[in-house]
Parts: C-alpha cells; structure tokens; sequence
C-alpha cells in the first residue's frame, strides 16, 4: 500500500454527503484534506476543523477565476496537491420525458458545475499533480452516465461526459498522472432524502437490496487512491442495479 501521511486532497463539493464522507476517510489515512462548497459555508468550515489539519475553501468550480483560485489557495495554504477528488456537482429532478422542461438554461447550468467546472479545475491542478510525482484524479460521476436513468437528462448526460473525461484524461496525463471516476448509484445524502419511489425500487430490485451510503462510496474511492497500476477505470457503486 502506497503511504498517505503527508500527502494533500482537494475534495471538492465536500460540505456534506458524499464529498464529506471522502474527506473524513481520506483524513483517517494521514491525509491533509482541503474541504470545498460553493454555498455551504458554514457545514464546509464546521466538517474541516472537525478533521486533524484539514482547510476550508470556498469556491464556485463553474467560475474560471474562482477554480483556479481554488487549487492556487489549496497548494498555499496545505504545501502542494496529490489527490483531487472531483466531487461537486448539481442536478434538475426532471422526469426523461419532459423534454421541453429540461430548459437551455438548465442544460448550460448543469453542464457548466458537472463538466466544464471539473474540467477546468482539474486543469489547474494538472502541473501540481505532475509536481507532486504521485498526483491522481478521482471523478465522481453516476450510474445514470452509463446507463438510461438518472434525476433528468441533462444530469445524465453531464456525467457521461465526465466519464469519458476520466478515460481521455488517462490517456493523457499519465503516466505521471492518474485519473478515474466512481459512478455510484442512488446514495441517502440529503439530496436525495425525499426520494422514496427512487429508493423503495432500488431496495426492492438490487442485488445487496439497499441504497448506498456515502461512506461505501469513499470505501472505493479510497481503493483507487490507493490502487497504483489502475487508471482509465469508471467503478460502478450500484449495489449491482446495473444488472437488472
């Protein structure tokens, strides 16, 4: 296993659920954990100073200027930058075949967190990751990127998006870099807290028979971080809804 302790993480979009769950793992390995939300100051603050040398930033990914400020602070404040798991992102609950209520406005702000802000902050990061000599990216996509589901079109196909992303920016930044994505299924998080048909049919069809916690997510984040020879790969964390 490779050793964490004195390594640096931006886990973006980390203020509560899932990012939150990354960041806490991640700190219970000897990881100096940068916490990020665009609006949720003061849960964003409140989790950091609950983790051992952990920071609080805020920053808006989709905004150029505050991307790049972000991954400029994180290296200031933290001494450099080795993992950044890209984890912010928004959606529309729009049923699939509402096509007319999935606006032009609603495509360009999902797309502009979801695809264009993780790409252009992990853009900024690339020459610290290089820097760091053990530099990685971890994506956090969805289940609806792979296959016909998801809260509304839109959200499904940013995360397509960024799938492929993961896949072509493996294929460029290596080997110096290394890039994958996790794409879980539903996961209880407080956005998801009122979806009950959502939930009731996962807990009735998957295989495990459960919706997913935050914490399984960061289980198989935290394998990638430490998975040295894989690179390229979109995990799948469905419980194995996939095959039904």
């Amino acid at each position: 296993m490779p050793p964490l302790p004195g390594q640096v993480a931006l886990v973006t979009g980390s203020s509560s659920g899932i990012g939150a769950a990354v960041a806490a793992r991640l700190a219970a390995e000897g990881v100096t954990v940068v916490v990020n939300s665009s609006t949720s100051r003061e849960a964003g603050q409140a989790l950091a100073d609950s983790l051992p040398g952990a920071y609080y930033l805020q920053a808006d990914i989709a905004d150029p200027d505050q991307a790049a400020r972000l991954v400029a602070d994180t290296v200031e404040r933290a001494g450099g930058l080795d993992i950044l798991v890209n984890n912010a992102g928004t959606t529309a609950v729009i049923p699939h075949h509402d096509l007319e209520a999935a606006t032009p406005e609603i495509w360009r702000r999902i797309f502009d967190v979801n695809v264009f802000g993780t790409a252009q902050l992990t853009t900024a990061s690339v020459p610290h990751l290089r820097a760091s000599g053990r530099g990685q990216v971890v994506n956090v996509t969805s289940v609806a990127g792979v296959r016909p589901t998801g809260s509304s079109i839109p959200y499904a196909c940013s995360k397509a998006a960024l799938n492929h992303l993961t896949l072509l920016l493996a294929n460029t930044l290596g080997p110096e870099i290394r890039v994958n994505a996790v794409a879980p299924g539903l996961v209880d998080t407080p956005w998801t807290a009122d979806w009950d048909a959502v939930r009731a049919r996962v807990e009735g069809t998957s295989p495990l028979r459960r919706v997913a916690t935050p914490e399984d997510v960061a289980e198989v984040v935290m394998g990638l971080v430490r998975s040295t020879y894989v690179t390229g790969d979109v995990v799948l964390v469905d419980g194995g809804v996939h095959l039904r």
